[in-house]
C-alpha cells in the first residue's frame, strides 16, 4: 500500500488555523482588532506597510488563546469558516471604502476648487489615482481568493448579493471590476 503522504498532511492540517503572531496550529483562533504598532508585524493587512513602527490604525488580526492574552486583545472565538467570513467582511468594508472615496472623498481630501468640480480623479491627481487603483485592485484580488475559498470548501458565501452590488455601484461611477460586468 502506498501512502500518499502530501495530501494526507493536508487533510490532517486543513481545518487548522495558524496564529498569525506565533505560527502555531489551532482548531479555532480569536479574531479581533488592536491598534498595537506590534501587532503590524503579524497583521494580514499590514505586511507592505511602510510606517509599522508608529502606526496606530485598526489591525485586524488572527491569533491564539496566548497571543491575545499577550496583545491584551478582545475579540471573538472563531473556527475556519467563522475566521474566513471575518476576512471577507473586512475586505468587502474596505471594497466599500473604495467606492465612497472614488465617489465622492478624493474630491475632498484633494481639495479640489469648487470651481474645477468636472475634473475626474484621474484629472485631479493621476498619481493619487493610480494608487488608489491598485489598492483597490489588490483588494479584490484578495476577495476573489476569498470567495474561491468558500467555494472550494463547498461552504456558501456570506451575503451572496454583495458582489453584484458592488460590481453595479463601480460600473455606475464608470471603473471596471474584477468582481464582474
Amino acid at each position: 500500500m502506498q501512502i500518499d503522504w502530501n495530501r494526507t498532511i493536508d487533510e490532517i492540517l486543513s481545518d487548522k488555523i495558524a496564529c498569525q503572531r506565533c505560527g502555531d496550529l489551532h482548531d479555532d483562533a480569536i479574531v479581533g482588532y488592536t491598534r498595537s504598532p506590534a501587532a503590524a508585524e503579524f497583521a494580514a493587512r499590514c505586511r507592505d506597510c511602510q510606517r509599522k513602527e508608529d502606526c496606530n490604525e485598526r489591525k485586524l488580526v488572527v491569533v491564539c488563546d496566548d497571543c491575545a492574552r499577550v496583545l491584551r486583545m478582545r475579540g471573538r472565538r472563531v473556527d475556519q469558516e467563522g475566521m474566513m467570513t471575518t476576512l471577507m467582511n473586512e475586505c468587502r468594508r474596505e471594497l466599500e471604502e473604495c467606492l465612497d472615496y472614488l465617489a465622492d472623498y478624493w474630491q475632498e481630501d484633494l481639495d479640489v476648487d469648487p470651481d474645477n468640480a468636472d475634473l475626474t480623479f484621474e484629472e485631479a491627481d493621476p498619481e493619487a489615482f493610480a494608487e488608489e487603483m491598485t489598492w483597490r485592485k489588490r483588494l479584490e484580488e484578495e476577495y476573489l481568493n476569498l470567495h474561491r475559498w468558500f467555494r472550494e470548501h463547498h461552504k456558501r458565501v456570506p451575503d451572496p448579493g454583495w458582489r453584484g452590488e458592488y460590481v453595479e455601484e463601480m460600473l455606475e461611477l464608470g471603473y471596471e471590476t474584477q468582481l464582474g460586468s
